[in-house]
């Protein structure tokens, strides 16, 4: 018996507390002298003890509705703005409605008890008089803080694309009577039955998903996964609730911040862009430390590169006028996930993201295979100059032209191969399968996230891939080619008769021989560049008469008059 009346009274507690924690009375806004926080008026006003005169009056009040009793500020505001066409398509302006209202206090620049219903203020304890400095305080600088005062019509809708239609604003995110968001759409200054007074829940992003409706985030890691703060790193998450502690419960706010934004420019929670990334991928949050790699001798330039800021989702895919590379120029954080494809299909890491496809024509659409993304940049861009290192006999700084399928030879990025016998291919690799960028250009070592991030060796190279004269051939010092190709193969000479003489006695590279891109077909010659052949002239030259190689184009067979380790063959037939 005693214990069911134990029960029963936790249980009464229980029902009673969280009654009462919906109420004015016991949340913040309660100012009185009876408030339970650490914002309270002090006794000696006779206001000082009602709880909703410092925002309603029953008379004396201002034509404001609902019967408003706060003196608004007059100050003019910085509203949210943006330089990115992406980033904002409504018309903002200064804030009117319940937001002005809210501002009354929340901008800092009028006395928290400064009522119209009185004659004078209401003192509050401690010598508080606005709001203190801190997160509730947001100045009159809005342009860290969520939009507010716009009209959420349709029309919004279809130019920005991302908005739910507002129609379907009828619950607990509603618009105003002039189909205005305000400040009320997402917070009730009545009730903190969720935290920061928010009408939904912030826990996997509930509250952002009643406007926002991103392309593929229902399917996204950033949606899904469970990987919680590794305390030993910086908190990614030092505004969002306590309790919310992965990935997947933290959603919009992993890179979002809605008020008091350090980089204002889409509201996100670090004013560097790569940041947002950074503070997660670098092995406090995610499993894999893409930091390390981007501090790796050879990079893509993500981290102090000169161009922060430059990146705007409305962008045209190819980047050149306005040469940059962040981090979401190849990753789309609303899309990306971890499902696998075959080259050249992107994987789940790169969907969403732009590209110029085969043609040299920028996408309409996302990309769908790896290298368009690639041709972002790699493509007609002659303001990066990234032509080959390697001073060849043909040479082109577009790579796009390297892979073209009409080329005598290619490696396999956009279509197979034209070479049809390929001896050394190593199994499962045969003549009939195409290969991505970055099982070439990748991160080196083992147990190092994918994807071209960084390197110890140049190009951003996989593996080692010697490329100088007199090389002392090694399973590592041709670990690149090694890959795919079989050592034994090569050096038996299976696929060329004269391999392991060039390889091994003179001791030349593979890329003295080879280009490993393509080669293109150059008109009004007689030479045919297959299999890759297109000598590096720092080694390489044509005799004196200006004779160089492969005059019949066979496999095999021709001849070869060149100029190598300044010995002349005059001609060496193969």
């Amino acid at each position: 018996m005693q214990s069911r009346v134990i029960i029963a009274g936790l249980l009464f507690v229980f029902i009673v507390s969280v009654l009462i924690s919906s109420t004015i009375e016991y949340n913040k806004h309660n100012l009185s002298t009876g408030g339970l926080h650490d914002i309270v008026a002090q006794l000696g006003h006779e206001s000082a003890d009602e709880i909703c005169i410092f925002c309603h009056a029953p008379h004396k009040a201002s034509s404001r509705a609902p019967l408003w009793n706060h003196d608004t500020s007059t100050a003019s505001y910085n509203v949210y703005n943006s330089t990115h066409s992406s980033t904002l398509n409504a018309s903002t302006g200064q804030p009117d409605g319940s937001s002005i209202l809210c501002l009354s206090c929340h901008d800092g620049t009028v006395a928290l008890g400064s009522i119209i219903s009185s004659a004078t203020d209401i003192s509050m304890a401690g010598g508080v008089t606005t709001m203190p400095s801190g997160n509730t305080n947001l100045s009159t600088d809005l342009r860290d803080d969520h939009p507010i005062s716009f009209v959420y019509n349709t029309e919004l809708q279809t130019n920005d694309g991302d908005l739910k239609n507002p129609g379907t604003l009828t619950g607990a995110v509603k618009l105003d009577a002039n189909n205005k968001m305000q400040c009320m759409s997402c917070h009730d200054p009545h009730n903190d039955d969720n935290p920061f007074f928010l009408n939904a829940s912030a826990e996997y992003s509930a509250l952002c998903l009643y406007c926002h409706e991103k392309d593929g985030w229902g399917s996204s890691t950033h949606k899904s996964s469970t990987r919680t703060w590794n305390s030993s790193g910086t908190d990614p998450w030092p505004h969002t609730p306590s309790s919310f502690t992965n990935v997947a419960q933290n959603a919009c706010e992993n890179c979002h911040n809605p008020h008091n934004a350090s980089g204002s420019e889409r509201l996100l929670n670090y004013a560097t862009s790569e940041d947002n990334c950074l503070v997660c991928h670098t092995g406090n949050v995610a499993q894999t430390n893409i930091q390390a790699q981007l501090n790796k001798t050879y990079s893509h330039p993500v981290v102090d590169n000169g161009t922060e800021g430059s990146h705007d989702a409305a962008e045209g895919a190819r980047v050149s006028s306005n040469t940059h590379v962040e981090c979401v120029d190849c990753h789309n954080p609303h899309q990306t996930n971890a499902t696998t494809a075959t080259a050249p299909n992107v994987n789940g890491f790169l969907l969403g993201v732009k590209g110029v496809n085969s043609s040299g024509n920028a996408l309409t659409t996302a990309a769908s295979y790896e290298y368009e993304i690639c041709y972002r940049c790699h493509a007609y861009n002659d303001d990066l100059n990234i032509g080959s290192p390697t001073t060849r006999l043909y040479s082109t700084p577009n790579i796009m032209d390297e892979f073209n399928p009409n080329n005598p030879s290619h490696h396999a990025v956009v279509d197979q191969g034209e070479n049809s016998d390929v001896p050394s291919l190593i199994n499962p690799w045969d003549e009939t399968d195409k290969v991505y960028c970055s099982d070439c250009h990748a991160s080196d070592g083992s147990g190092v996230p994918a994807g071209p991030h960084g390197s110890t060796y140049a190009q951003i190279l996989a593996k080692r891939y010697d490329r100088g004269n007199y090389v002392t051939e090694s399973a590592d010092t041709y670990a690149l080619c090694y890959s795919c190709h079989s050592r034994t193969s090569i050096l038996g000479d299976n696929s060329f008769s004269e391999h392991d003489l060039h390889i091994n006695e003179e001791q030349s590279s593979c890329n003295t021989c080879h280009d490993p891109h393509g080669v293109q077909d150059q008109p009004g010659t007689t030479t045919s560049q297959t299999h890759l052949i297109n000598f590096n002239t720092s080694f390489v030259t044509a005799d004196m008469m200006g004779r160089l190689y492969f005059l019949d184009g066979g496999y095999e067979t021709g001849r070869c008059y060149l100029t190598c380790h300044g010995e002349q063959h005059n001609p060496e037939t193969y």
